[in-house]
């Protein structure tokens, strides 16, 4: 009988360690790079190559009316910012009214093309509010949005791109006075309050954030963005 000492080592251990690095390696890489199921197909917008975006009133699910009116004012800047022309939302939703189209669903049930003729644009985006609301729990209140989007061709009024955004906000309301009955009281009021006066612009701004310029998951760069036809490997 053998005995191996510390030093010693089992043939083929080497090997083995290179291996399982190579593995680790591979799995660590695989981790970090999205995958063709993960990435989007954007094979019609590039197709499309879009240069200006007409945003159509928004249809507004949450119980707050003016949720539509507060939510247009965070969309445009970030849509334009990608590299796109922009519309003014105030203007389109103008001549829509004149138009007979005061109501968002029968725009967005609409035909798209019929919309770009009007304004003249190469696409379409069409976002739906699905929450936007804060529920009170006495210590505490939750903020969420959530909205849909969804950008259509103007010419042919296919699909170019779909995204949905979730955003949930607590306000961070711990409290070490050395007295619990003052620091219950405290955020209790702090709850209130957030109730009262719920701030979901940044969180609309943040959203919006998300779904236009995220790598694999937002919209291209635009014709009017130094990226444009250069991020064909994040997009």
């Amino acid at each position: 009988m053998s005995v191996r000492g510390h030093g010693q080592h089992e043939p083929g251990r080497p090997a083995f360690v290179g291996l399982l690095c190579a593995a680790l390696l591979a799995i660590s890489s695989a981790a970090c790079t999205p995958t063709l199921i993960d990435k989007k197909d954007y094979s019609a917008f590039r197709a499309s190559h879009p240069r200006s975006v007409l945003i159509v009133p928004v249809i507004n699910r949450s119980v707050d009316v003016d949720a539509p009116d507060y939510f247009l004012s965070t969309i445009s800047r970030v849509v334009a910012e990608r590299g796109y022309y922009v519309y003014p939302v105030n203007m389109v939703r103008g001549l829509l009214d004149d138009d007979g189209l005061s109501e968002a669903t029968l725009v967005h049930e609409g035909d798209p093309t019929r919309l770009a003729e009007i304004f003249g644009v190469d696409s379409i985006l069409y976002i739906t509010i699905e929450r936007w609301d804060a529920r009170y729990a006495v210590l505490s209140t939750t903020v969420t949005v959530e909205f849909s989007y969804l950008l259509k061709d103007g010419e042919k009024g296919n699909e170019l791109w779909r995204a949905q955004e979730l955003l949930v906000y607590q306000p961070n309301q711990t409290s070490n006075s050395g007295n619990p009955l003052a620091d219950l009281v405290a955020q209790a009021l702090v709850a209130a309050f957030t109730k009262a006066l719920p701030n979901y612009i940044p969180l609309a701004q943040q959203a919006n954030a998300a779904a236009v310029v995220r790598p694999y998951k937002g919209i291209p760069a635009g014709p009017y963005h130094g990226d444009y036809q250069q991020d064909q490997d994040r997009f």
